[in-house]
């Protein structure tokens, strides 16, 4: 069933955007955040987890349920293609690329989300998936495919080091959202630690700034409500908050530990 995409409106009139990740794949957690009615899309950590097709119709739906919540995913880099395609077919409604590193990068991930028609440059046809189950009507099907937001990782050292051209690639592809990838960028530079440390900030800064440069809004992953006003302070106004198997096991550990506690002695 074809629904409005809410996220691509927040964005469209200008308004800040909050969300949340997950990772954990029963179709409760998209449905239960939705309910809250306080996160304008989720999204779904795929990279980090485990998944097939079917499994993407029943988050899209769950997420439906939940308040029309938008989902977006993050794929990881090798098949992230079909698997980018498989997610819009169920029902999602923003994709988060990853390992961009070149303005080419930039260009294939385009390709693989945008419409095929004469004015775009795209590789995605119509597909008897979700969003046109329906109605075979294409119009509404590429009005849908025009609504998806497109965002990448920026999270290389070769690309903040070429930041320019790939920021001016993007502004020219369509990209809506930026989101720095501080443990890989360490990673790529051949210094795991350093993630974390105060050093890391100059990086992630320039991401910040250059993606506002270039019309592209910055969005930041925090942990805790308190760590947004430093990136409020640089113009973020995108903020994707917690995990969900972090906030679980964190309120299991306070449980225990604070019946532990109170049954100590007895």
């Amino acid at each position: 069933m074809l629904m409005p995409n809410a996220l691509r409106d927040k964005l469209d009139r200008d308004l800040p955007t909050v969300s949340t990740h997950f990772l954990f794949t029963d179709a409760d957690i998209p449905e239960m955040i939705g309910d809250t009615g306080l996160f304008d899309y989720a999204e779904f950590v795929a990279e980090y987890s485990t998944f097939d097709m079917g499994l993407l119709y029943h988050l899209a739906r769950a997420g439906q349920c939940g308040g029309n919540l938008p989902l977006m995913i993050k794929l990881d880099q090798e098949g992230q293609g079909f698997w980018a395609q498989a997610a819009l077919g169920a029902g999602f409604k923003a994709v988060l690329f990853t390992d961009i590193r070149t303005p080419e990068d930039v260009d294939t991930c385009h390709r693989v989300i945008a419409p095929d028609t004469p004015n775009t440059g795209g590789a995605m046809g119509v597909k008897l998936r979700r969003p046109a189950l329906t109605s075979y009507d294409t119009s509404a099907y590429l009005a849908d495919l025009e609504s998806i937001v497109f965002a990448i990782m920026i999270e290389k050292n070769v690309t903040v080091e070429n930041i320019d051209p790939v920021m001016d690639r993007a502004r020219e592809r369509g990209v809506d959202m930026t989101q720095w990838g501080p443990a890989d960028f360490s990673f790529s530079r051949g210094n795991p630690g350093l993630q974390g440390t105060p050093e890391i900030r100059a990086f992630e800064e320039i991401v910040i700034a250059k993606s506002l440069e270039y019309g592209i809004r910055p969005r930041a992953e925090i942990g805790a409500v308190e760590q947004a006003k430093r990136y409020i302070d640089l113009g973020v106004r995108d903020f994707c908050i917690g995990w969900d198997r972090f906030i679980v096991r964190a309120a299991f550990a306070e449980l225990g530990e604070g019946m532990r506690k109170l049954t100590e002695g007895l």
